[in-house]
Order: C-alpha cells, then sequence, then structure tokens
C-alpha cells in the first residue's frame, strides 16, 4: 500500500526563504521562481489604481501577496487581494494570514506553461470552490484581463478585457480604470 505525500501548511513553515514562492493547492506543492519585473510592475499598478479608489469609498482593503490558508492542505499566495473591511476583520489570523477568501483574487500571469495552468485551471477551481466573488488573470505580455464572476455558485469567465476597455466591476463600486493604464510605464 502506497500513501501519497500531501503537503501541509506546517511543512511551508520548514522551506527555505530562499527568494521562491512556496503553495499548497489541493495538497500538492507548487514551487514558483522569483518574479519577472513585468510581473511585479503589473501587480504595484493593480494595487495603485484598486487603492486609490479604495481610498475614496474606504470600502476594504487591498493587498499584495498574502498568505490565503483555505485548509491545512490549500495555502496559496495570490497576486493581489481586495477584501471588505467587514470581512477582513472576521478571517484575518493572528499570525496575518487571511483564513477565507476575500471577495476580489488576481493573479498575473508567469511565464511558462506550468504557471498559466495553475494559475488558470488550479487557482480558478481553488478560488471558485472556496467562494472568491471575482478572479482577474491578468497577461501583461499580451495586455489583457479575464474577468471571472461568481454565477451559480461558480467563478465563470465574465468578460476579456483588452488595452482600450474599461475595467469596472459590480464587486467595487465606481471602480474604474482603462485597462492599457495598468500596463503604462512597463517598458
Amino acid at each position: 500500500m502506497t500513501t501519497e505525500l500531501r503537503w501541509t501548511s506546517a511543512d511551508l513553515e520548514t522551506l527555505p526563504d530562499d527568494g521562491k514562492r512556496y503553495e499548497i493547492i489541493d495538497g500538492e506543492l507548487q514551487v514558483s521562481k522569483q518574479p519577472h519585473w513585468h510581473h511585479q510592475f503589473t501587480c504595484v499598478r493593480l494595487v495603485r489604481f484598486l487603492d486609490q479608489w479604495n481610498e475614496q469609498t474606504n470600502a476594504g482593503v487591498v493587498n499584495m501577496a498574502p498568505g490565503l490558508i483555505f485548509a491545512d492542505d490549500e495555502d496559496v499566495v495570490p497576486d493581489v487581494v481586495w477584501i471588505s473591511r467587514e470581512r477582513l476583520a472576521r478571517v484575518l489570523g493572528p499570525e496575518g494570514r487571511l483564513h477565507a477568501a476575500p471577495e476580489l483574487a488576481i493573479e498575473v500571469l508567469s511565464p511558462g506553461s506550468t504557471n498559466e495552468r495553475r494559475d488558470r485551471e488550479a487557482k480558478l477551481k481553488l478560488y471558485s470552490r472556496h467562494g472568491v466573488q471575482e478572479y482577474w488573470i491578468v497577461d501583461w505580455r499580451t495586455q489583457q484581463i479575464e474577468l471571472y464572476r461568481r454565477t451559480e455558485a461558480v467563478l465563470k469567465l465574465s468578460v476579456t478585457l483588452y488595452k482600450d476597455d474599461m475595467l469596472q466591476s459590480p464587486l467595487l463600486p465606481g471602480f474604474t480604470c482603462i485597462v492599457g493604464q495598468i500596463f503604462a510605464e512597463a517598458m
């Protein structure tokens, strides 16, 4: 009888602090290299635009790469999240990690088929299963954003936005941004 190794949050604590991103999805260890310049630049821009809106509404909090623990074998690091203040008060643990879904999770694609598959398939299913209301997959190479919205208890692709399109969300009333502005100044 063989037993499959299932990674846990406790296992993550034993891994080196070596600049790599370690995550667990369905008990499987996922390892990513240090993010690309344009990946991080895009994350910063997303935070900037979301935070500008958020400062006007005081509706929630925007953060980059927070720890998100859904279960002992589901411990991930979304690139950017937005979470309402009410929800944050209920789900932020004393160790500084979220223990339930934020309303919005954003992943900026990193190059490589393994990385893309993780964001487009594994994380989409994970976020869908645990109640994320919107999931944005952002591609800095093509300058587009795929918006997945919760419909009938599942995250489904709602729209793909391109450089000249307006990014808006019913989750964030009054938030608007031209998609191309997110990628401006990156090159």
